[in-house]
């Protein structure tokens, strides 16, 4: 198989693919976006792509929602959930007096900034374009220190200064494991669904409308989001991130009804719920009373009675 990640190597996001089983004998390659890291999916040139959704500090990432809404449908296989630690790394062990410049992509110095207050109070932070530049920068000594994923360090041989040095130890980001369309993983009764879903603006309560599709079905959202469409002020489309699998009876019903009252709905995919690494293991929410597959399934079964006469 053949893998496509948001480069350069030495971030996150090639930390993360280690974290899927299929890619552990897979070619690796690098992207340098994640437009690239999706065309190349679509034009075959990749059995797969990682790329990040979300962070739980920055919010969404605008460009892969723009990305998996528009254009060929890719469809999301799995999901991978990364705790974000960043690490101060240098060419060699040297006391944080002596640093004086750190390379750093603007996002890291950000979730880094209480850090480099406390401890590199005279530094001069420089932007670079990503954590595995910083890494980079520092190995070939353009820099006195980077702020780089573990990663990074380790794979341009940087020693580590100080590790952990996020002002918020708890953060994560998200990301997606996307292909071109392919049935969905098996239902694990513990899955994510994600739709991209287009209101109808001359409609009152539109929006309403979908979140009752799903809130009558005992459907739960994880999360929502709003993008812009670019045809003009005031259109926008809702990321939507469900509970449950499309293989599920109230899943299934839920999404025929968007199907109805919706002007679009584009089916990002049914995959297992990640957890961090560590993270102990929540169990899933069952159906409330009446919305469970054998309900479903007793209540099919009762109407094709009556159809037939049988009382």
């Amino acid at each position: 198989m053949r893998f496509v990640y948001l480069g350069p190597e030495g971030t996150f996001a090639e930390q993360a693919l280690t974290q899927v089983p299929e890619a552990a004998r897979a070619v690796r390659v690098p992207a340098r976006s994640v437009p690239e890291a999706l065309d190349a999916v679509r034009a075959g040139a990749a059995d797969a792509a990682l790329v990040p959704v979300e962070n739980s500090v920055g919010g969404q990432v605008g460009v892969t929602l723009d990305e998996l809404a528009t254009g060929q449908p890719l469809i999301i296989i799995r999901e991978v959930v990364l705790p974000v630690e960043f690490v101060l790394a240098a060419r060699a062990p040297v006391p944080l007096e002596a640093v004086r410049t750190v390379a750093a992509h603007p996002q890291a110095s950000a979730q880094c900034r209480g850090w480099l207050r406390d401890h590199l109070p005279d530094a001069t932070v420089v932007d670079v374009l990503s954590n595995g530049a910083a890494a980079v920068g520092a190995a070939e000594g353009e820099y006195d220190a980077a702020i780089c994923a573990p990663i990074g360090a380790q794979r341009h041989r940087l020693a580590v200064l100080a590790d952990k040095i996020a002002d918020r130890p708890d953060a994560m980001t998200r990301f997606a494991v996307v292909s071109r369309p392919t049935p969905p993983p098996p239902p694990t009764g513990d899955d994510l669904t994600s739709l991209a879903v287009s209101i109808a603006h001359d409609r009152v309560g539109a929006l309403l409308a979908v979140l009752t599709e799903l809130a009558v079905r005992g459907v739960n959202l994880t999360r929502i989001e709003s993008r812009p469409t670019g045809e003009r002020l005031g259109r926008y489309v809702f990321f939507l991130d469900c509970t449950g699998h499309v293989a599920e009876a109230r899943m299934g019903e839920a999404l025929q009804g968007l199907r109805r009252v919706c002007a679009d709905v584009r089916f990002l995919g049914s995959y297992p719920r990640s957890r961090p690494p560590g993270a102990e293991a929540e169990r899933p929410v069952p159906p409330p009373p009446g919305l469970s597959d054998e309900d479903y399934a007793e209540a099919a079964a009762w109407l094709a009675r009556l159809r037939t006469g049988e009382l």
